[in-house]
């Protein structure tokens, strides 16, 4: 067995990761529904998040197999921390010379298969890694191989707003440190997703591109370059009961709903798609070479995220999701995304609906 080595930003790594305050504590819904999701796209019967610590794998969630913790010296994880931006993907750990007398493949729970998609920190530090493994020799391919990665994603946005809802109940009474801890909030997000402040034309109150910007990327989305046809996928997003936001709340909160919004979508579709505010609560989503599978899927992930927001009261949206169909216009698409919000809200709200 080859022990992992330890990256030579150690101790950097660890405390960035002890920042979090999140070792030791007990299971969370939003981390048991992302490995549930992991397990069932990468087609595995063991799947986990997990953290590791200076000498000891912990897991946050685990699914398919009873774990505290393992050491770190047989910790398949902590190798692949050893390179943060790659999946690690190792089909069969028996003829794997680093793995094929370690532990947890000789013995339970008999692992053969293992793939694990780094958790990057916001500062790049690799914290631990959201992985699938199963007892029986396996293989990914490259849609799944990304859905994994995309996931990890999500364990780490999901950790940021862990945190900084830690630090909203800790400085709740102190307004300017509230304040500071907001802006440093969409600081952070807004970092992670340079890409759409080359936008010039944004939305003043979000920071997204507004409607006639969207506009211009819906019309170039729907073909490459060679004018054939890609498969795109536009979403609308409405927050649900926003009047009443204002009437109870008044406008400012409206106002500060409104931007956490804007900073989640930011994050959410960093890379991999464009949001724009449409307009008042209403907000669209473009997400160029998606499925509609793919697109329900990722609407369900930001749906999820916006229900955990910390801004003191529930928030909830509705979206409504259609894939662009050959010989129709983007305004088609874009009514057929609006039919389906609408059956999201008419079906009870704070749900994904895709049109036909």
């Amino acid at each position: 067995m080859i022990k992992p080595e330890k990256p030579s930003n150690e101790a950097l790594r660890l405390d960035a990761l002890y920042r979090y305050r999140i070792l030791d504590t007990d299971k969370e819904k939003s981390f048991e529904d992302l490995v549930t999701i992991a397990k069932a796209v990468c087609g595995t019967s063991m799947a986990a998040v997990t953290l590791i610590d200076a000498e000891r794998q912990w897991f946050k969630s685990i699914q398919g197999t009873e774990a505290a913790e393992l050491p770190r010296a047989e910790s398949m994880c902590g190798h692949a921390i050893l390179q943060p931006q790659e999946v690690m993907v190792i089909e069969d750990a028996r003829i794997d010379e680093r793995f094929h007398d370690n532990p947890i493949v000789t013995g339970a729970p008999h692992v053969r298969f293992y793939a694990g998609a780094p958790l990057i920190s916001n500062e790049g530090y690799p914290l631990g890694t959201l992985c699938v493994f199963d007892p029986q020799p396996h293989h990914l391919d490259t849609d799944q191989t990304e859905a994994l990665a995309a996931l990890s994603r999500q364990v780490m946005l999901v950790m940021e707003l862990r945190r900084f809802a830690q630090d909203i109940q800790t400085h709740m009474l102190e307004r300017e440190d509230y304040e500071r801890l907001l802006n440093e909030y969409h600081d952070l997000l807004l970092a992670q997703n340079a890409d759409l402040a080359e936008q010039s034309r944004t939305d003043v109150l979000t920071g997204l591109p507004n409607r006639r910007a969207m506009s211009v990327a819906l019309e170039a989305s729907v073909a490459d370059a060679d004018g054939q046809p890609r498969q795109t996928a536009v979403a609308l997003v409405d927050i649900d009961h926003f009047k009443q936001i204002n009437d109870f709340h008044g406008h400012a909160t409206g106002d500060r709903v409104l931007a956490a919004l804007g900073v989640l979508l930011r994050a959410h579709f960093s890379g991999r798609g464009m949001a724009a505010r449409y307009g008042g609560e209403e907000f669209v989503v473009l997400m160029p070479d998606t499925d509609l599978r793919t697109a329900e899927l990722q609407c369900d992930f930001l749906r999820m995220a916006v229900a955990e927001l910390p801004l003191g009261f529930p928030v909830t949206i509705s979206i409504g999701v259609a894939a662009h169909k050959v010989g129709d216009s983007v305004d088609q698409t874009v009514s057929r995304a609006d039919a389906a919000l609408y059956q999201a809200k008419r079906n009870g709200r704070d749900r994904v609906e895709i049109a036909g």
